[in-house]
C-alpha cells in the first residue's frame, strides 16, 4: 500500500522549506503554504530561478508571523500585515495580484541577506487575491499542491553520477511504496479524509539544479539535463504532479493512499 513518507510546505515562495508530520490541506494549499514572496521593488517576483541563495533563508511560522534566519545574520520576526493594511500589488508568472507589504526592517534584511534591492509582500486572503480555474491558490507557480514519488526519484538517480535528494522537487507530498512514475496515470487519490485530484504534470525548471541547503549550484545542468533524456513531454520536462484538494483535511506521515482512479 502507497503511503505518505514526507510532508513539505513553503512559507516564503522559493525560501526554505519546513518538513512537519502532518499539513492540514485548504483550497489553496496547505496551511501556511507560500503566503509570503519575495519580489523587486516593483513587485515582480524573485525565485531561486534567478536567485539560488534563496535558499539559505529559513523561515519558521510564529503566531503573528515568522521569523527568518540566514547564517552570519541576526534572526528577523516579521508580523503579518494586519488584514486592512493598504495592499500593494504584485506579478507571478504575469498575474497581477494584490498582497501586502511587510515592511521596511523586512525589506532591508532580505535586501542584505541576498545582496540586491528586495520587498516582502503578504497575501491575507488566498480565497479572493488569486482565482485561478479550480479554484485559488496561494503564491505557489500554478497549482496548491506538488505530490511526488520516491520510486520515481530511486528511478532518475539510477541515471545520475551524483544522485539528489527529493527536496531538489519542492514537494508538498512524499509517497513510498509504488512503482517507478506510477503517479503518471493517477487521477484521484484518498489519504485518510483527504481526497487529492491530480490535475497535471509538473514541468521542472533549474531550480531542481539548485542544492537546497547550501544556495550553490553542484553539478551544473543536473539532475535536469538528465531527466530531460526520458521524461521530456509535450510542456517540458516532467517530474511529479500538481494537485488540488477536492475534499480538505489533515494529511500525516506514515498515512496510508488509495489510488481512486487512474487513466488505464
Amino acid at each position: 500500500m502507497p503511503h505518505v513518507a514526507a510532508l513539505h510546505f513553503y512559507p516564503v515562495k522559493s525560501l526554505h522549506r519546513v518538513s512537519p508530520p502532518s499539513l492540514q490541506l485548504e483550497p489553496w494549499g496547505a496551511v501556511g503554504d507560500r503566503r509570503w514572496l519575495v519580489t523587486t521593488p516593483d513587485g515582480m517576483f524573485l525565485t531561486q530561478r534567478t536567485c539560488p541563495a534563496m535558499a539559505t533563508i529559513i523561515p519558521a511560522l510564529t503566531g503573528d508571523g515568522m521569523t527568518l534566519s540566514r547564517p552570519g545574520m541576526k534572526d528577523l520576526s516579521v508580523t503579518r500585515p494586519a488584514p486592512d493594511a493598504p495592499e500593494t500589488t504584485v506579478t507571478v508568472w504575469k498575474r497581477t495580484i494584490s498582497a501586502q507589504d511587510a515592511g521596511e526592517e523586512a525589506a532591508a534584511w532580505l535586501s542584505a541577506a541576498l545582496e540586491k534591492k528586495l520587498r516582502l509582500v503578504y497575501m491575507n486572503a488566498p480565497q479572493t487575491a488569486r482565482p485561478m480555474p479550480f479554484g485559488s491558490v496561494s503564491f505557489a507557480d500554478e497549482f496548491p499542491l506538488l505530490v511526488t514519488t520516491t520510486a520515481s526519484l530511486d528511478d532518475l538517480n539510477k541515471r545520475l553520477e551524483h544522485a539528489v535528494p527529493m527536496e531538489r522537487f519542492r514537494p508538498n507530498i512524499v509517497f513510498d511504496g509504488t512503482l517507478p512514475w506510477a503517479e503518471d496515470d493517477w487521477l484521484r487519490l484518498r489519504i485518510g479524509e483527504v481526497m487529492l485530484n491530480i490535475a497535471k504534470p509538473c514541468s521542472r525548471c533549474n531550480m531542481t539544479m539548485v542544492d537546497q541547503e547550501s544556495g550553490k549550484i553542484p553539478v551544473p545542468k543536473e539532475p535536469l539535463r538528465t531527466l530531460a533524456t526520458f521524461r521530456h513531454r509535450p510542456g517540458g520536462v516532467m517530474f511529479g504532479r500538481n494537485a488540488v484538494a477536492e475534499r480538505m483535511g489533515r494529511v500525516r506521515v506514515g498515512d496510508e493512499v488509495e489510488i481512486l482512479e487512474t487513466l488505464s
